[in-house]
């Protein structure tokens, strides 16, 4: 296979993973009509979201050796092949236990894919992968855009039967996906292990992990909170649930997406820190914003600058990871990205004990983005004096 074609094959394979994982991470918080529908209060809602970031916990854990040591075809194919059971069985759930056994497969299997499709990008020349890695990154927000889209204007108005034909669009999606990877040739594995085990000691004891990690569990517990609790809140008060899904959809999907174009001049000519300094006060003014008002079009519009604001953060925090280590960046960055799926646990745990089972309180207990929003800020100045000499390049995306 000629070369240029083989790395734009690539390129696409690592789109479509990056666009299933934006539309597996807004799945949860798309289908909330459906799950209050069949009896899901808050509380239970976060046992289930518990579930997913404790399936990307793990995932964190051996997607890395996995594609070192198998390939990242094998990582790729793994990650297609849990989602594609998940999905199936979804449809068929009869209990709060069975949907979390599917949720947790579901964040096992996205964990595996998003970091095997990343890891599949670092094979393309160093002289590409700064703009390819922002390019596919887009894909993610057009993933987190196309889910709630699809289930609040393309499919059965009746929110159970949505919900069913949306699980099997995606598996329809994810079958397709699976077959050309199947079919593609992909590099050999480069035979290292992910986590370098020897080096984790002197990791430990520097201070600017301990930071990165606190930075990236804040962040994820807000950015996938969004995901999973916005239509909740919304209809809570009083939103029409298709209206609530296009909020989340035209407003902080397409936040997203157009702020990760729009971020990449912007980190031409400033530093990464001081980029995500500026999207992280943002995020703290624009989520305290959304919990102020019930109205429809001021709530969507603060969402969409929500999107944006927190659009560049989680590449960031990678980047900065990678300049914060000359040595077992690899190490650093993958105990920085657990630390998110961490957050995600945690917060969706501590969401769902203050709203317990009256989604009233759901406004009450997401003032906790806001305030993580705000020890972000102060994480990130403290961060500063640990980093190396200020990127001006954007050269990770998430």
């Amino acid at each position: 296979m000629d070369p240029v074609a083989s790395t734009n094959r690539l390129i696409f394979l690592t789109c479509l993973g990056i666009l299933i994982f934006g539309m597996i991470s807004a799945t949860l918080g798309t289908l909330q009509p459906y799950w209050a529908g069949i009896g899901l209060n808050p509380e239970q809602t976060a046992h289930v979201a518990l579930g997913q970031a404790t399936g990307m916990i793990l995932a964190s854990l051996i997607a890395g050796p996995l594609c070192d040591n198998k390939g990242k075809k094998t990582g790729l194919l793994l990650g297609l092949g849990s989602l594609l059971i998940a999905l199936i069985g979804l449809p068929h759930v009869t209990s709060f236990v069975m949907i979390g056994a599917c949720f947790f497969l579901v964040g096992l299997g996205g964990g595996i894919l998003v970091t095997s499709a990343n890891a599949l990008l670092s094979d393309i020349s160093a002289e590409r992968r700064a703009a390819v890695m922002n390019f596919v990154s887009v894909f993610f927000g057009l993933g987190g855009m196309l889910a709630p889209f699809l289930v609040a204007n393309l499919l059965s108005s009746n929110s159970a039967e949505s919900a069913v034909q949306f699980f099997y669009v995606m598996v329809a999606l994810i079958a397709i996906t699976l077959v050309v990877h199947v079919a593609t040739k992909m590099p050999p594995p480069a035979g290292q292990h992910g986590f370098q085990f020897s080096e984790t000691g002197e990791l430990l004891r520097r201070p600017a992990l301990w930071l990165l990690v606190v930075y990236m569990f804040l962040y994820v517990s807000c950015e996938l909170n969004y995901w999973n609790w916005l239509t909740r809140h919304l209809m809570a008060l009083g939103v029409k649930d298709s209206v609530a899904q296009n909020i989340l959809s035209f407003g902080f999907a397409l936040g997203m997406l157009v702020g990760r174009i729009a971020v990449l001049p912007v980190l031409m000519r400033v530093s990464v820190v001081t980029v995500t300094l500026g999207a992280t006060a943002l995020m703290a003014v624009t989520t305290f914003c959304v919990l102020q008002t019930s109205d429809p079009v001021l709530v969507g519009v603060a969402v969409f600058f929500a999107g944006m604001a927190m659009a560049p953060v989680f590449p960031n925090i990678v980047a900065m990871t990678g300049g914060a280590f000359d040595r077992a960046t690899g190490t650093a960055i993958g105990i920085v990205i657990t630390s998110g799926w961490v957050g995600l646990a945690v917060s969706s745990r501590i969401i769902g004990a203050i709203a317990g089972d009256n989604p009233a309180r759901l406004g009450t207990a997401l003032y906790l983005l806001p305030a993580f929003s705000v020890v972000m800020i102060l994480v990130n100045l403290a961060l500063r004096p640990f980093l190396h000499k200020p990127q001006l390049v954007a050269t990770a995306r998430g």
